[in-house]
This record gives structure tokens, C-alpha cells and sequence, in this order.
């Protein structure tokens, strides 16, 4: 998979740099050879002769350590690797990234890198949700750097949020992604994601319970496989995907007009929640309860069906049009019906009773429904599900 790459891996002095020895154990797995540098933080978590046991390489401290400093060691070992990743980049790291510092070894190769650099965030959440980390997120990007994480979850410091640093196995996986072509590269997929919000009135809206978590689990799995993504989404509560076009919406309509100008597309799915009514005419001012106690009446119209639209268009259709049918009866019977009715390729269909806890929980149990017939998958985490429907999608277009 990462047979003949050369990682230049730069580990930052968080409490996440015992991670680092097990993301080089899955790099070396994987065909790829790892050196290391260590800053002088990373060395009260890690000790350099773990690391090099591990990587089976020389591990790099200090810029004046290097034996060839007299010919610009710093220049070369930036730039014999095929990629940099940054695992754990600490505030302290992106914020001299970010600001063009150049006081160590590590962030002098940063400088002098002609190699693309991938980062790894992982810090408290109150630094991780910090405008100046933020900006500094901001500058990183525009100027290339890719980002993979910072998860959710426990923290060593008791809290619990956005800034855990992501796993090895899905930092192995984003390296690849950024060293291979893979079997979507060149292709453009549509997706949309998470639920519309139909205002009522300037402070109530109609929506469901779709946290957008398969959407974006999806958005990354085809963006790992080298597809050019365009992620659609509502106001979901997942956090948005790296590395793709994001594209933030509210109501059903303003989707429509998102999805319209995003093609054309060679795949698109549509995993969003879309709400089937809005309101006939939205009140322009906040509904209050009357001295009778009359209920309101609310007056719907129906919204517009964003699947059959893509899926019945004449010109500029994707060639493979995959829809979702979050059901609580009868799942296979009107999921079939719909693909049937909709017109598009594919249907995943899952059972979303409050009992299963698949709407806004962190798994999921399709049925795959072609022209074929269904094909029922096993429960298992969205992410898996996502990777599992990518790679059907990737064949499907070879």
C-alpha cells in the first residue's frame, strides 16, 4: 500500500505522542519507512530510543545534532521524504507553523519542506476551540497543509471534546490517501448530508434527529479513495470533513440550488435528512400563545424532492445516483418502492426506530438495494459502513 514511501513523521510534545509509536508501527506495516524528529517537549512523552527501536531508523533532536549541518542536513532531511506529517501538532506547533517560525529542527524542516504536509491537531478543547487556533487552522489550510482529526472523546486532562488527536489507524489512512492516486482519483462525487431546518417562525424551525454522521463518514472515506468531494450539508451536529468542498445550507430548497450548481458529478448520494414539508408562508415574527389558548395553525407545503430531481434529469445526470430511506416499517419493501418511484441507481435503507439507536448514533445497518435485488450488510460503525460504500462506489465507476 505504502511500498518505497519515505514519512518524514515530526512528533510534537503532547501527552498524544505515545500514539506516534504505534502510527509508525502501522506506516512500517504498510510498506512505508518512517524518521523521526522529536522536539525537546516530545521527549518528556516519548524517549528517542523507543522511537528508533520502532522506526529502525536514526531519530533527529536537535539542529545542530545533525552530522552534515555544514551542507544543509536540515534541507535534505526535509526534503527526502515523499511526505511530512506533523502527529501530535500541539497549539504551540501550529501556531509557528502557522506564523513562519523557524527556532528548532522541526519547524526549520517545516519551513524548508517541498513536500506536502499533513497534521495531526491534538490539544485541550478550550485551545483546540480558541480563535487564535482557529486562525491558525485557517492559515495551515490556505496554505495546503491537510489536517486529519481532531477527534471527540475523553482527554487526559479530564475533559471531554473536539481535540483528541485522531487515531493511528485513520492518520495511516489519511497518509495514504495523501501518497496514492487511489481508484476515484479524477472522479467529482456529489454528497449531501445531515437534516434541513424549515423555519416556522424566526425562532422555530421543523427538522429530525440525523446528526450527518454517515454523510460525513462517507465524504471521508471517498476523499481517502482520491475522489474530488463536494459535501452538501445542513446544520448537522458532525464535524465537517477535511480535505473536501463544504458547502453549508439550511432548508431543502437552498439544498436543491447547492446540489444544482455542484454538478456535474460522476456519483452523487444523497445521505441527507431532507424534510419532506416546510411551512406554506413563513410568520415573520414569533408565534405567542393567545389569552384563549387556540392552537396555531401551521399550513405546509411540500418540499422538493432533491433525489428524483438529480435522478430524472436529462442532461448532466451523475452516473450513479445512490439515495438513503431511513424507514421505521417494512424497510426493504418501500425502500425498493422508492428507488423504483425516485429513479435513482441505488437505495441504503436502515431501520431507524428509536430502538435500533441508528439516527444520531455512531452505527448503522443498511440494506443495499440495485436493480439486482437487496443485499443486507451487517451492523457496524458508520465510518465502516461509509468505506465499505465508497469502495462499491469506486468499482462501480471503474
Amino acid at each position: 500500500m505504502l511500498s518505497g514511501k519515505r514519512v518524514l513523521l515530526v512528533i510534537g510534545g503532547g501527552i498524544a505522542a505515545y500514539k506516534s509509536i504505534e502510527l509508525i508501527r502501522l506506516l512500517n506495516k504498510a510498506g512505508a519507512s518512517v524518521t523521526c524528529v522529536l522536539t525537546a517537549a516530545a521527549e518528556h512523552f516519548v524517549t528517542p530510543l523507543t522511537v528508533s527501536a520502532i522506526a529502525g531508523t536514526k531519530v533527529y533532536r536537535n539542529i545542530f545534532d545533525l552530522t552534515d549541518e555544514a551542507e544543509m542536513g536540515h534541507i535534505q532531511l526535509s526534503r527526502a521524504a515523499d511526505l511530512v506529517v506533523v502527529a501530535p501538532a500541539t497549539a504551540d506547533l501550529m501556531a509557528k507553523m502557522a506564523g513562519g517560525h523557524a527556532d528548532d529542527l522541526a519547524t526549520t524542516l517545516l519551513m524548508a519542506t517541498d513536500k506536502r504536509v499533513l497534521i495531526a491537531p491534538a490539544m485541550n478543547v478550550r485551545m483546540w476551540t480558541h480563535p487564535a487556533t482557529q486562525r491558525n487552522l485557517a492559515t495551515l489550510a490556505a496554505d495546503g497543509i491537510l489536517t486529519v482529526g481532531p477527534d471527540d472523546g475523553d482527554m487526559a486532562c479530564g475533559e471531554y471534546g473536539p481535540g483528541r488527536m485522531a487515531e493511528p489507524a485513520a492518520i495511516r489512512d489519511a497518509v495514504t490517501a495523501a501518497l496514492t492516486a487511489g481508484p476515484l482519483a479524477g472522479r467529482h462525487v456529489l454528497v449531501t448530508s445531515g437534516p434541513t431546518h424549515e423555519p416556522i417562525d424566526p425562532v422555530r424551525y421543523i427538522a429530525n434527529r440525523s446528526s450527518g454522521a454517515q454523510g460525513t463518514a462517507l465524504a471521508r472515506a471517498l476523499a481517502a479513495l482520491g475522489a474530488s468531494v463536494t459535501f452538501i450539508t445542513g446544520p448537522a451536529a458532525a464535524k465537517r470533513p477535511e480535505g473536501v468542498r463544504v458547502v453549508e445550507v439550511e432548508t431543502a430548497r437552498q439544498m436543491l440550488d447547492a446540489v444544482t450548481a455542484a454538478l456535474p458529478a460522476d456519483a452523487a448520494v444523497f445521505a441527507a435528512a431532507v424534510a419532506d414539508w416546510r411551512m406554506a408562508s413563513e410568520r415573520p415574527s414569533k408565534m405567542k400563545k393567545t389569552a384563549d389558548g387556540a392552537l396555531p395553525v401551521l399550513e405546509f407545503a411540500e418540499n422538493p424532492d432533491i433525489l428524483a430531481t438529480v435522478s430524472k434529469l436529462t442532461e448532466g445526470r451523475p452516473r450513479l445516483v445512490v439515495g438513503f430511506a431511513a424507514e421505521t416499517d417494512d424497510v426493504t419493501a418501500h425502500a425498493t418502492a422508492k428507488r423504483a418511484r425516485k429513479g435513482c441507481d441505488w437505495i441504503l435503507a436502515n431501520d431507524v426506530r428509536p430502538e435500533t439507536g441508528i439516527m444520531g448514533g455512531t452505527e448503522n445497518a443498511v440494506t443495499l438495494i440495485t436493480a439486482e435485488g437487496a443485499e443486507t450488510w451487517p451492523r457496524m460503525a458508520k465510518d465502516m459502513v461509509a468505506r465499505r460504500l465508497a469502495q462499491r462506489i469506486a468499482e462501480e465507476l471503474a
